[in-house]
């Protein structure tokens, strides 16, 4: 049996959301075609993510220091605490799915934050005199994502940093596989915006049955 975290970035649902649309589509394809797996819906809207601010890194520093967790303050322990959570379960699932809207070149500030909470030294990635080596080497990703214009051609692609920055992150991991599935245009030809969400929807429920 596989953990897949479902991860959404959006504060709409599927009944307005094109991304969540065919989100749903392939979580409910995917559920269907492998009924033994455990699903985990992570609505990041409505998730407890600390910001990394000046209590993170002060409690981070102490520990590196040989302090012990229970000398770290209220606030320190709390944050400390609750970004671990969020990292052990990243580590402990076997397959991700993004799914955001494609926002100003980029995803809902939202998702940068989950990102960040779950990038830690030593449990998604090890320093060695070589650099930096991905410790999620048996993980499998997907970026499913909704773009108002077309952003697959140049020179849009060039200067789309969503897909691209959730990639670059999971390269980073060590997460060798790492899919993406676009609907793209509907705001550019609303007249065929239907259109293009039934198409998103068609191929995520066919991407669900595979992955």
């Amino acid at each position: 049996m596989a953990q897949v975290l479902y991860i959404t970035a959006h504060p709409h649902d599927e009944t307005l959301s094109f991304s969540m649309a065919a989100g749903k589509a392939f979580i409910d394809s995917y559920k269907e075609a492998n009924p033994g797996d455990e699903i985990v819906h992570l609505d990041l809207y409505n998730l407890d993510i600390p910001q990394l601010d000046a209590d993170i890194f002060s409690g981070w520093g102490k520990l590196r220091s040989g302090s012990q967790f229970d000398q770290l303050s209220a606030e320190e322990q709390l944050k400390v605490s609750r970004l671990n959570e969020l990292s052990d379960q990243f580590v402990a699932a076997d397959k991700y799915v993004f799914v955001t809207p494609l926002w100003n070149f980029s995803f809902p500030p939202v998702m940068k934050a989950y990102l960040d909470s779950v990038g830690q030294a030593g449990k998604t990635f090890k320093y060695t005199e070589q650099g930096a080596v991905g410790l999620l080497t048996d993980k499998k990703a997907l970026h499913i994502q909704a773009r108002g214009g077309i952003y697959s051609e140049p020179p849009m692609s060039e200067i789309e940093m969503g897909h691209r920055y959730i990639k670059i992150m999971m390269d980073f991991f060590g997460v060798p596989t790492v899919e993406g599935l676009f609907i793209e245009g509907h705001n550019q030809f609303p007249d065929r915006a239907e259109e293009i969400k039934q198409d998103g929807i068609g191929r995520a429920k066919e991407l669900g049955k595979k992955f």
